[in-house]
């Protein structure tokens, strides 16, 4: 048989097999394409499988080759990386200013990670309804003058007061297998029970005394959209490691760079202090914003930006 992953408990695996769902576990070890990985299955694989001698669970034998995936950093293991989700046709970032902040550089390595695997995103501001005061303000006009240009979609919501969300993200979500991804907190189980009701994410309060979410995600989970589609609901991400791209590569997925790659003075410029780099004279003239220079210079010295 095959069917797709669409929930993963650690060792077990719920596959979809036509309108069947199907307790699985994976047969043995799976090498894949040189990957260390926490998660050698990720929901949105695309499996074969067979059941065992009870006809109630199943083993998985196959995993079949990806389409694309988002990766990152295993935050518990040293040199081993962790699968978000396989197969998606874009990625949703919930982003909120406060309780918790996101900052610009978590974004903008999520967006990295994206790019690599040409992963339409978009980014969700959450929590609009505490947006006030000039530094909300200088913020939110942040996000929407950076990302906008670049071709990235910016929403404003109130996961928690908006009564008609379906509405407005069903453009967005039709027939498109959706990731949606966050740190703990910014509201993504709030966001996915208005838009899936029967997926009954359960849902904690922020923690008062350190400001950031309390995990309420343990497991990533697929859930199917009405009218067609679906969502990849995951855990609240603490940190997002940049996996697999090496220096020279890193500026091809920044898309404002990408479209002057080629006209620096030496081909191997890696945008840093290089005599006649096109980079930098952009980021002097306005082209290329200061913060997303930043971003890049961030990464390839593997240092993060809590902006």
């Amino acid at each position: 048989m095959e069917g797709r992953v669409i929930k993963s408990t650690g060792s077990w695996y719920v596959v979809k097999v036509g309108s069947e769902f199907i307790s699985a576990r994976l047969k043995g070890k799976f090498k894949q394409e040189d990957l260390k990985l926490t998660n050698p299955i990720a929901v949105g694989d695309w499996v074969t499988l067979a059941k065992e001698d009870n006809q109630e669970t199943a083993v998985i034998s196959a995993i079949h080759p990806r389409e694309n995936y988002v990766i990152r950093k295993s935050t518990r293991k040293q040199h081993f990386s962790h699968i978000i989700a396989s197969n998606v046709d874009q990625a949703m970032l919930v982003i909120t200013m406060k309780q918790p902040r996101t900052s610009l550089g978590f974004i903008d390595r999520f967006l990295v990670s994206t790019e690599s695997f040409r992963i339409p995103a978009i980014l969700v501001v959450n929590k609009s309804d505490l947006l006030s005061g000039e530094d909300a303000e200088d913020w939110l006009l942040d996000i929407h003058e950076i990302y906008e240009p670049l071709g990235y979609k910016v929403l404003e919501i109130s996961a928690l007061n908006d009564a008609k969300l379906f509405e407005k993200f069903r453009p967005f979500l039709q027939n498109k297998s959706t990731l949606i991804a966050g740190h703990s907190g910014v509201g993504k189980s709030t966001l996915l029970n208005k838009l899936v009701p029967n997926a009954s994410q359960s849902t904690k309060e922020i923690s008062g005394f350190s400001a950031k979410g309390v995990h309420t995600t343990t497991f990533a989970e697929l859930f199917p959209l009405e009218g067609g589609g679906d969502l990849i609901d995951t855990p609240g991400i603490k940190e997002f490691g940049i996996l697999d791209i090496e220096d020279f590569e890193l500026s091809h997925y920044f898309p404002e760079m990408r479209k002057y790659l080629g006209e620096c003075k030496y081909n191997n410029c890696q945008h840093i202090n290089e005599p006649g780099c096109v980079i930098k004279k952009k980021v002097e003239e306005g082209y290329i914003h200061p913060y997303r220079y930043q971003s890049y210079l961030n990464i390839l010295n593997e240092e993060d930006s809590y902006r």
